[in-house]
């Protein structure tokens, strides 16, 4: 299929000028097959706490042939009737159109769906996924495109009712399995759960709203251990994971945020302290968010925490942590400064200019310079505001922040493009590259609406993908590092399962070299703890390297044409030369 696009000036023309180069979003959902639309509760008004937190949705190859597909989980109703409704799944047609395949494929679970994270957790080649309900979770087995419910086999949970929020797959122990670990976010009880307006907790700036988190029964996190023979073990206790008590978690990030090489996990509380848990390397977890800086702003209050993302965006080796926040309050950027401790940036970093109510998020070089760039998708928890003056608006705007490359990002939501304009109930927030020009997309999920796919029109750089496979670390390298050496910069990046707000990027890893035409030196550090380099790498390529083979495969990137903003208020051709460092 073809996306709109037209021809305007070059990257290079605005680097020439000593303009930054533009960053253009358009919304190519519409045309590209992204037309189910989410279920998920009242859309005029929301009873009940689970009406709000809606769905996720992950970027991921589901049958090998190297186009990535599209998941989106999908809710239901309360009342009697109560609809069920199917996920939304797309398979891509290898360039960049996708059809709805959800029931064919195997997704047939209905209810109130949440998250999604993606891992080879039997190590057979095929990406499969986990995906959290209200009600139990499921995982679903990847048989060659065709998804099995594999829940009861794996010995993980299916009876009882359990509020399952983020999810992500990583090998804690470093057996090369991938283990899970699942976030819940409240003990709830619809039959014990008072109605909008019944105490303090169902009210907000004077509106009867649905009531929580504050007031509701906290819960507990858990962690399953891959025994290796398809099925899994619940080791929360001995782990250390249950050890801080009750939580409202939300979003979940497993990364090595130590430089360690041991997988670390960090929880987005809702109106409780943030968690993180640092891995001992001996099968167990210590919590220690207040500690090291992470459980609360820079205020050292509690937040009301959302999703969450992770990237050195100031280059020095460490990964950084964003998070996104309730209305009123800023979101959270981490900035890491030593692996143990962080601080919270965001009111100097320039982050969060406006206090809009955050879910998804990512990091993602929009502008091709090397530095990641910070996107927030935005939406409010009641549809009533719309009805009343109390300032905030329902539908909001997702933001885009550009990194100056000094520690410090500029705001460019204004004017990076027509699908930054429109109004949103968001979600969740997935990154990936769709139509295979090597430039990733954004999906966003949208409550009881469409789903947005925002596809970058603006100039190119020059770029690589990394591709990772492997054989002794778990099949999809889930924690592997990388480290890119090109025009005199290092830069460093991961291999993440879950993270955003409920939802699951692509696995491959894109960097941007701005104008370097080489990468110098190409390192990558396996989850095995084996560390592998390869040496002057053209751009413009994908590379797909196997752990322990000397030799990779590579091809160049799907040239596009690309289209930068017009000139004038609505274009940031000429705004915001930084200086660099």
């Amino acid at each position: 299929m073809k996306w709109p696009h037209a021809i305007f000036l070059s990257a290079a023309a605005f680097l020439a000028a000593g303009a930054a180069v533009p960053i253009h979003f358009i919304d190519v959902a519409a045309e590209a097959g992204l037309t189910g639309t989410n279920t998920f509760g009242g859309r005029e008004r929301k009873d009940y706490i689970l009406e709000t937190t809606g769905n996720g949705a992950a970027i991921f190859d589901a049958n090998n042939d190297g186009a990535n597909d599209i998941f989106v989980a999908n809710g239901t109703t309360l009342g009697p009737k109560n609809p069920g409704r199917l996920p939304h799944f797309y398979i891509n047609d290898g360039s960049g159109g996708f059809r709805e395949a959800a029931e064919r494929s195997g997704f047939t679970r209905e209810g109130w769906g949440q998250g999604v994270c993606a891992g080879d957790y039997d190590n057979d080649g095929y990406t499969d996924l986990f995906v959290t309900y209200y009600g139990h979770n499921v995982l679903y087995r990847n048989r060659e495109a065709r998804f099995q419910d594999v829940t009861a086999a794996a010995r993980l949970p299916v009876s009882g009712t359990r509020w399952g929020s983020g999810c992500a797959f990583l090998d804690y122990d470093r057996d090369g399995f991938l283990d899970l670990f699942v976030a819940n976010y409240v003990d709830l009880d619809l039959e014990k759960t008072p109605k909008p307006g019944d105490n303090e907790n169902c009210r907000w700036k004077g509106l009867a709203v649905m009531c929580g988190p504050s007031g509701l029964p906290k819960t507990l996190n858990a962690l399953y251990r891959n025994n290796r023979d398809g099925t899994f073990r619940d080791v929360s206790q001995t782990a250390g994971i249950l050890k801080p008590g009750g939580r409202y978690g939300l979003g979940v990030l497993a990364a090595d945020l130590d430089n360690d090489g041991w997988t670390d996990i960090y929880v987005a509380c809702d109106m409780t302290p943030s968690l993180l848990y640092r891995n001992l390397k001996n099968g167990g977890f210590e919590e220690r968010g207040v500690e090291a800086g992470v459980a609360f702003n820079f205020d050292g209050r509690a937040q009301a925490g959302m999703g969450v993302a992770a990237a050195d965006y100031d280059g020095n080796g460490f990964l950084d942590i964003a998070k996104t926040n309730f209305s009123g309050d800023l979101p959270s950027l981490y900035n890491n400064e030593d692996g143990r401790f962080f601080t919270d940036v965001a009111l100097s970093a320039g982050v969060g200019t406006q206090k809009l109510l955050g879910w998804g998020v990512a990091f993602l070089d929009a502008d091709e310079d090397g530095w990641p760039d910070l996107v927030i998708a935005n939406g409010h928890v009641y549809p009533e505001v719309d009805r009343a003056s109390v300032g905030d608006r329902y539908r909001q705007q997702t933001q885009v922040f550009r990194n100056l490359g000094n520690g410090r990002f500029a705001e460019l939501t204004g004017e990076a493009g027509p699908a930054l304009q429109a109004l949103r109930p968001a979600r969740g927030l997935a990154t990936g590259d769709l139509d295979g020009d090597g430039h990733p997309e954004i999906v966003i999920v949208n409550m009881n609406e469409k789903p947005s796919l925002l596809r970058n029109t603006g100039p190119r750089q020059n770029a690589v993908v990394v591709g990772l496979r492997g054989t002794k670390s778990n099949r999809s390298a889930i924690g592997a590092r990388v480290a890119a050496e090109a025009g005199g910069r290092r830069r460093v990046q991961e291999v993440i399962s879950g993270g955003s707000y409920y939802s699951q990027n692509d696995f491959a890893l894109y960097f941007g070299l701005g104008s370097a035409t080489t990468v110098d030196r190409m390192e990558v550090r396996w989850p095995s703890g084996r560390v592998q380099e390869w040496r002057a790498l053209p751009a413009q390529h994908r590379f797909l390297f196997t752990e322990d083979l000397q030799s990779h495969e590579q091809r160049r990137l799907r040239a596009r044409t690309t289209a930068a903003p017009p000139p004038g208020p609505t274009g940031n051709a000429a705004a915001l030369a930084p200086a660099r460092r």
